[in-house]
């Protein structure tokens, strides 16, 4: 059990983006139903041939003017806006409106809202919603973070398990990990631990994570820095992260551009240790 009972954390930021993510997650969840009952639904190409569709839309447009109301400081950097003056800003929010386009037209219901406020390169709040599930993951960097269920409108507290149990190791996947470093990487770790697999969307497999159901998570093709913020902060907060092959933790709104390269996420340190001793391994 990763997440006990406890009451509502008095912090009004956490209790603002919860309330802020209901409302997009509840207009995803809509979308959702919309889609998979076969109803007239809009998608569109985007220049890098991802696809974006109304829901992605709509929830952006829901989340960007309560954050502005939030915090008129704070700018967004946001999946679906523009975002020319990025450099300028020390502090601002990330945003990815849906996480998991993909999953969600395939109907797997694996997709995520990821928030986090960023400064200076690091991730100092994280929030990670799944729509189809009406949680909501949300912390600090420097503290243990909580759960929402708004369906039985209870708050959880994380709890770190008094014994970490190394083995079986969990490997979380994407659904598209066809390329032969994934084959490489479980077959090198297999050679001296035994592991489970499993395929899970999105930022998804960040929650997992929290929930002791993933220990590791290598990813070898490209994502963008909202993909990852809120699932790095989240992971920092409980002793993991998410680090580049070379070991180096991602920043965040550092780079000329947006795209990550591939990375290790890990739920605690002896993870991490394994994980980059396997890359190693494959380097050879």
């Amino acid at each position: 059990m990763m997440f006990v009972p406890t009451l509502q954390p008095k912090d009004e930021l956490m209790q603002a983006v919860v309330q802020i993510l209901q409302q997009a997650s509840e207009i995803i969840r809509q979308e959702y139903l919309t889609f998979c009952q076969g109803e007239k639904f809009h998608v569109q190409t985007k220049h890098d041939d991802s696809p974006v569709t109304q829901a992605d839309l709509k929830a952006n447009q829901v989340i960007e003017t309560a954050l502005q109301k939030l915090t008129p400081a704070l700018p967004l950097l946001s999946e679906e806006n523009e975002h020319h003056e990025r450099h300028t800003w020390s502090r601002c929010w990330v945003l990815d409106p849906l996480d998991g386009t993909k999953e969600f037209l395939h109907q797997r219901p694996e997709f995520t809202i990821n928030l986090s406020q960023i400064e200076n390169g690091k991730t100092l709040f994280s929030a990670i919603a799944i729509p189809a599930q009406q949680l909501i993951y949300i912390g600090y960097l420097d503290q243990h973070p909580y759960k929402y269920d708004a369906e039985q409108q209870q708050w959880f507290a994380y709890q770190a398990p008094e014994v970490q149990q190394i083995e079986p190791i969990q490997v979380g996947l994407s659904h598209r990990s066809k390329q032969p470093e994934y084959q490489e990487f479980i077959e090198i770790l297999q050679q001296s631990h035994a592991i489970e697999t499993s395929q899970a969307g999105s930022a998804y497999k960040f929650c997992m994570m929290l929930e002791g159901k993933i220990d590791i998570y290598p990813r070898f093709h490209p994502t963008s820095e909202w993909d990852t913020s809120a699932g790095q902060g989240l992971l920092e907060s409980i002793g993991g992260g998410l680090v580049s092959l070379s070991g180096e933790p991602f920043i965040y709104n550092q780079r000329r551009r947006l795209l990550n390269d591939g990375f290790i996420a890990f739920s605690q340190p002896a993870y991490q240790e394994i994980a980059l001793n396997v890359l190693r391994l494959m380097t050879k």
